[in-house]
């Protein structure tokens, strides 16, 4: 019996319609072709990717990543269990890649890419299907399965997105690679057009953070380029994590805004302070005349009791300083 070509419309031209990888049960005409599709749905079709194929045994080390990435590092919790599982269970579901298309006797992910780390570190061969599929159709694969399993951020989506808008894919494809309406990723590519790579970069994935709120932050950007810089620079940003470098960044930026409103001057900073045992997060926000600390993390409440119990002292030791 002839196999069954499951990857019949991720191949077709770009003239073709590419919102979907086999024909939907119901007509897509209209709005309903823009509609975000269920994750349930989303998980049935990366699961066809795979039905009924032929699961080889390949040296993870002869496998190579996708060539355009959709997520900003592991889950390192998440990395762990999934080792551990594998570790007593085996690797239960295989991973989907490709002949590589530029290095003869070499693979690509196409996605699974957490089991070919796995695999690398427990020594063990990693269960795959290989299949020869071009560009376009390995982004719409990799893009529908990430969507339906691997609980993508909203910027890691707007990030892939964007890297798929500079390697000149049409939207058609951008849109069915996220299984998002155009209105969506217009949204998405816009706020990776305004905000810099490299502060996208250094805040993370922020897996809290949703999609109206990088918007907000990404209309501030622009106009406070200098400060983000300058405060993503500090080394007390790094000691906290994703969604707290996010949320720090744009307390700033509104306490900017409105002080620029105010008074027509941005004379509003933060400072960030922190021990190398993380016990305490210290965060000096000074405008005009008034500064306020704010103390928190596991020994911030009893820091705080110790500063209130020896103001006179760091006071004295203060004016020391300044008559010296």
């Amino acid at each position: 019996m002839a196999r069954k070509n499951l990857l019949a419309g991720l191949t077709e031209t770009e003239d073709s319609d590419v919102t979907s990888i086999n024909p939907p049960p119901y007509p897509m005409r209209g709005a309903s072709k823009s509609m975000i599709r269920s994750v349930n749905e989303l998980a049935r079709q990366a699961d066809a990717y795979l039905e009924g194929e032929h699961v080889v045994e390949l040296n993870p080390n002869q496998i190579d990543g996708s060539f355009v990435v959709d997520r900003m590092g592991d889950d390192e919790e998440q990395y762990r269990e999934l080792l551990e599982a594998i570790r007593e269970s085996g690797q239960n579901s295989p991973i989907l890649v490709r002949p590589h298309p530029e290095a003869d006797g070499r693979f690509m992910v196409v996605f699974g890419h957490r089991r070919v780390r796995v695999a690398k570190e427990l020594g063990r061969k990693v269960r795959a299907v290989v299949k020869v599929i071009d560009d376009q159709a390995h982004v719409i694969a990799q893009g529908q399965e990430n969507s339906a399993r691997a609980n993508l951020s909203f910027i890691e989506k707007a990030a892939f997105a964007k890297r798929l808008e500079d390697l000149k894919y049409p939207r058609g494809v951008i849109c069915s690679a996220l299984s998002a309406n155009e209105a969506a990723v217009s949204k998405m590519i816009s706020v990776t057009t305004r905000i810099p790579a490299a502060v996208i970069h250094e805040i993370g994935s922020a897996p809290s953070i949703g999609r109206e709120r990088w918007v907000e932050f990404s209309l501030l950007v622009p106009k406070s380029a200098d400060l983000v810089d300058q405060l993503r620079s500090a080394p007390e940003f790094r000691s906290l994590n994703s969604d707290e470098r996010f949320e720090h960044l744009l307390s700033i930026l509104k306490t900017s805004r409105s002080t620029v409103r105010k008074n027509g001057s941005g004379a509003s900073s933060q400072k960030l302070w922190a021990p190398d045992d993380k016990s305490v997060n210290v965060k000096l926000r000074r405008s005009g005349r008034t500064a306020t600390l704010t103390l928190g993390a596991t020994e911030g409440t009893r820091f705080a009791d110790w500063i209130s119990d020896n103001l006179s002292d760091l006071y004295e030791r203060f004016r020391a300083s300044n008559d010296s």
